[in-house]
C-alpha cells in the first residue's frame, strides 16, 4: 500500500509537466502551457519502491492524460522516459518518468484492467477510487507486452501474438466508451476546465 506523503515538491509535478508536454506528439496545447491538476488516480507497486499516478491535466479545452512513475533510483535504460527529477520533502530526490516506458506501471495496468488490482485516490492513503472503472473479456492474463509507441493520439502497445493491442488515451474526450472490439477496458474522471466533472476512456484493450 503507497503512502500519501503531504509535503512539498520542488519543482512541483504540474512544473515538470509544462515543461516536458509540449515535446510529446499527441499534445496539441500551447508551447507554454499553464496547466491544471484535474484528476487522474494511483496504484500500488507490490514491491513497495515505485510510485505509479495516472494524473490528468488540463490546458485550455484540452484534457490530457500522463502516466507517471516516481522512483527514489534513476530507472536503467530508460533516459529516454526522464520527465525530470524532483525534491520529496519526505523521500528526498526523486525521478519521475513517463509511466508507459516504466514495466512496473504497465504491469500495474493490465492488472488494474484484467481485476487483480485495485485503482486508489491520488491524495488518500488506503482509499479506493470508485469513479474509475474496468472491465476484462479475455480469458487469462494479458502476455508480451511490446514496447510504448507513440502516436498523435496516444500511446500503443503491441501484445504478443499480434491479436490484440493496448492503445492510452492520452488526449481525453468526454463521454468516449470502449468500442465493440474492446476486449478491456480502464474509464475515469476529471475535473472540466469550467466547472463539473467529465468522464471518459482511459485506456483499451482491443482486437487489431
Amino acid at each position: 500500500m503507497a503512502v500519501i506523503h503531504h509535503t512539498t515538491l520542488k519543482p512541483t509535478k504540474v512544473e515538470l509537466l509544462a515543461a516536458w508536454l509540449p515535446t510529446r506528439p499527441w499534445y496539441h496545447g500551447s508551447a507554454a502551457p499553464e496547466l491544471v491538476k484535474a484528476g487522474g488516480f494511483r496504484l500500488d507497486d507490490p514491491e513497495g519502491e515505485v510510485g505509479i499516478e495516472f494524473m490528468v491535466v488540463t490546458e485550455g479545452s484540452g484534457a490530457y492524460l500522463v502516466p507517471l512513475t516516481y522512483r527514489g533510483a534513476p530507472l536503467e535504460g530508460a533516459e529516454h522516459a526522464l520527465v525530470g527529477t524532483m525534491e520529496h520533502g519526505v523521500l528526498g530526490p526523486r525521478w519521475a518518468y513517463d509511466g508507459c516506458h516504466d514495466p512496473v506501471l504497465t504491469a500495474g495496468l493490465l492488472a488494474l484492467i484484467e481485476g487483480r488490482a485495485e485503482a486508489q485516490a491520488q491524495s488518500e492513503t488506503d482509499a479506493p477510487d470508485r469513479e474509475v472503472v474496468r472491465s476484462y473479456a479475455g480469458e487469462g492474463p494479458v502476455r508480451g507486452l511490446g514496447a510504448a509507441v507513440d502516436t498523435d493520439e496516444g500511446t500503443e502497445f503491441a501484445v504478443a501474438g499480434g491479436a490484440l493491442v493496448l492503445r492510452l488515451r492520452r488526449v481525453l474526450a468526454a463521454g468516449s466508451t470502449p468500442g465493440a472490439d474492446a476486449v478491456g477496458h480502464v474509464g475515469g474522471a476529471w475535473g472540466r476546465p469550467g466547472g463539473g466533472r467529465a468522464h471518459g476512456l482511459f485506456a483499451v484493450l482491443q482486437l487489431r
